[in-house]
C-alpha cells in the first residue's frame, strides 16, 4: 500500500482530491502581505472559480505578489508518519528546471529512504505543472487500485511524464517578462502588434515559446489544433483545461475540442495561484498525453 502526494500546482479541484484520497503539500503565496493559499479542501468548482477571479483581479490591479517552496522540513513531516505505519509515498512534483521543489523533496527522500529499510519514498518529476501533474496523480491512484505497487506505478508514470503535455497562451506578455520568460522588450512589441504566443513544457521541463500567433482568437484556435493533432488513445484519456480567470474562453476551448475527439473525461479547473502568478490573468493550459513531446502543427 502507498501514500499519493502532490503539491499544490498540480492544480487538481477539490472534489477530485476527495474522490481520489490524495495528499496536498500546500505552497501559500503572499498577496500584498496577505496568506493566500494555493488550495483549500471542500471547495466546489464554483467556489475555487470565485477564488480564482479574485486573485486573478488583485494581480491586474497590481499586486505584489510572492511565492514560496515547500521546504525539505515540510516534506519529512508530511511523510514520515506515512512510512510510519508501513506505507510507501509517491509524490508528483512541479517541473525541477521551473522551481526548486523537487530539490527538496529528493533530499527528504534520501533522508527518509536511510532511515526506514521497510519502505521507501518514490518521486516522479512531471517535468511540467498544473494539471500535467495532477493528471499523472489521479492515473497512480487507478494503478494503485488495480494492484501495482509504489515502485511499479512510479517507474511507469515517470515514463508518462516525457508524454504528458503543457501547452499554453497567456493574457498579457508582461508577466513571463517579469520571470525571465521573454525579454521587456519582446513584451512591449508583442503586446503592441497583439502577437499572443503558445508555450509549452518542453521535454527537459523547460518553459518555452514555439509558436506565435496574431490575436488571441487564433492562440486558442492553435492549442484546439494542437490538442486534436497530437493526442493519442483520446477515449482512454483524462485532459485538463485551467484558465487564469478565463472560464468562457476555456469552455469555448473544451466545446471544440469534444467536437473533434472523444475523450475519456475532461477536467476542467482554475489556474493554481503558484505557477498562475509567473504566467498571469486570462492564461488558458491544456494538458495531454501524445507520443512524446516534439509535437506536429507546431509551426
Amino acid at each position: 500500500m502507498f501514500q499519493i502526494y502532490v503539491d499544490s500546482a498540480a492544480n487538481i479541484p477539490a472534489k477530485i482530491v476527495e474522490k481520489y484520497g490524495i495528499n496536498v503539500l500546500v505552497f501559500v503565496n503572499l498577496v500584498d502581505g496577505k496568506e493566500v493559499p494555493g488550495f483549500i479542501p471542500g471547495l466546489t468548482i464554483e467556489e475555487e472559480r470565485a477564488k480564482g477571479k479574485e486573485y486573478y483581479d488583485a494581480i491586474r490591479n497590481g499586486a505584489e505578489v510572492k511565492t514560496s517552496l515547500i521546504n525539505t522540513a515540510q516534506f519529512v513531516e508530511s511523510f514520515r508518519p506515512i512510512l510510519e505505519s508501513g506505507q510507501d509515498v509517491i509524490y508528483f512534483s512541479l517541473s525541477s528546471n521551473i522551481s526548486g521543489t523537487f530539490n527538496a523533496a529528493r533530499l527528504a527522500a534520501e533522508e527518509l529512504n536511510d532511515e526506514f529499510e521497510n519502505n521507501k519514498v518514490y518521486l516522479v518529476d512531471s517535468l511540467n505543472a498544473s494539471l500535467a501533474q495532477g493528471i499523472l496523480a489521479i492515473y497512480a491512484c487507478e494503478m494503485r487500485d488495480d494492484g501495482m505497487n509504489a515502485e511499479q506505478v512510479q517507474e511507469k508514470l515517470q515514463g508518462y511524464a516525457h508524454k504528458m503535455n503543457g501547452v499554453f497562451t497567456v493574457g498579457d506578455l508582461k508577466y513571463l517578462a517579469r520571470t525571465g520568460r521573454l525579454s521587456n522588450a519582446s513584451a512591449l512589441i508583442g503586446n503592441l502588434l497583439r502577437i499572443k504566443p503558445l508555450l509549452k513544457g518542453d521535454k527537459n521541463g523547460f518553459i518555452v515559446c514555439f509558436k506565435k500567433c496574431p490575436g488571441r482568437k487564433m492562440a486558442l484556435k492553435s492549442l484546439v489544433n494542437l490538442v486534436c493533432d497530437n493526442i493519442i488513445d483520446p477515449a482512454k484519456q483524462i485532459i485538463g483545461i485551467a484558465y487564469a480567470d478565463a472560464y468562457e474562453e476555456a469552455k469555448w476551448v473544451m466545446d471544440e475540442i469534444q467536437k473533434r475527439v472523444k475523450v475519456r473525461e475532461f477536467i476542467d479547473t482554475s489556474y493554481d495561484f503558484c505557477t498562475g502568478s509567473h504566467v498571469g490573468p486570462d492564461t488558458i493550459a491544456l494538458f495531454f498525453m501524445a507520443k512524446d513531446r516534439e509535437l506536429s502543427n507546431e509551426a
